[in-house]
């Protein structure tokens, strides 16, 4: 498949030098502040972009002078089973990762006989709810352009309010390669000039029931029973930061009774100085069946990330 990557993306020559041959378009600027964009993969898809040891995620961040990260193993965008990857960098180095990682997957697609047709496939970006707007445009006339411009089907999903805390609506773009590629470089830039956009830079992965500030880590014990049913005993160890415990606790231990009686599970927090291996999160330990333990999981991370929400208001 040939690339036609110049189109948006700097040449590999010359990564990150100010000085350019051609002239400077009057938008060149705004396009090398550091952005963002996240977007959905199956848990399957996650480890071919990791790679063997790492191999390829690094290969990827050197290519592109992006930044790659991706959420952990059962750290999934509410009401998926999805694992998010965060993209960041100057928008030339984003798209140049995006396309790297979605001709990767697209590598990997089982091909159709007979068929020489580039398959049409589908991005889900997380865009969260108060930038959407922004694509939107007056009347939406802004997505139109997008659809016209790049040729990709775009769609933004409605607000999904059944998630404690989910302030983001999945972009759906759908197209060959090229026709995504033009689609996320019109949505990410468009995102770029938004000043809400860059707060949520710093917690890609912030939600409730995924992932606050927190590692997860499941037991040796829980490991064994995930497949088996529902009423066995499990045990799960997540990680919450030391400063955040407070929240967990709750005045007199108010909050940690009341998780535990209405999820069922028996929590136990680690003593102050017992942190999870290389970090200074405290040791949360949930004992109960499967379904007891997301609820108290559930409900732990939604008091975390009220305290949170809190403190920026």
């Amino acid at each position: 498949m040939e690339s036609t990557e110049s189109s948006y993306v700097s040449s590999p020559e010359m990564p990150g030098k100010p000085a350019s041959p051609q002239p400077k378009s009057p938008t060149e600027d705004s396009t090398e502040k550091p952005t963002y964009v996240r977007f959905l993969v199956s848990n399957s898809a996650a480890g071919s972009v990791i790679g063997k040891g790492g191999s390829t995620i690094t290969e990827f961040q050197s290519q592109s002078g992006a930044r790659i990260q991706l959420s952990r193993n059962h750290e999934f965008f509410p009401g998926t089973s999805d694992r998010i990857i965060m993209v960041s960098g100057a928008i030339t180095e984003i798209l140049k990762a995006v396309e790297l990682i979605l001709s990767k997957l697209l590598s990997e697609l089982p091909s159709e006989d007979d068929n020489d047709a580039e398959p049409r496939t589908k991005v889900r970006l997380i865009v969260p709810n108060s930038c959407c707007g922004g694509i939107i445009g007056k009347g939406g006339s802004t997505i139109r352009s997008f659809i016209e411009e790049s040729q990709a089907s775009i769609k933004i999903s409605p607000q999904d309010n059944n998630y404690f805390g989910l302030n983001d609506r999945l972009v759906t773009v759908t197209g060959i390669l090229d026709e995504q590629m033009r689609a996320i470089d019109l949505i990410v830039s468009k995102l770029s000039e938004d000043p809400h956009y860059l707060q949520t830079m710093n917690s890609p992965f912030s939600y409730p029931a995924a992932y606050n500030a927190m590692s997860y880590r499941q037991n040796g014990a829980g490991g064994k029973f995930q497949n088996n049913k529902e009423e066995r005993s499990n045990s799960m160890t997540i990680g919450v930061a030391d400063d955040r415990i407070g929240l967990v606790v709750g005045r007199g231990g108010r909050n940690i009774m009341e998780i535990s009686q209405v999820s069922g599970a028996r929590i136990k927090i680690s003593d102050r100085g017992d942190f999870m291996s290389g970090t200074t999160d405290r040791k949360v330990t949930i004992t109960g069946t499967q379904r007891a333990i997301r609820t108290a999981e559930s409900m732990i991370l939604q008091k975390v990330s009220y305290g949170d929400e809190r403190e920026m208001e």
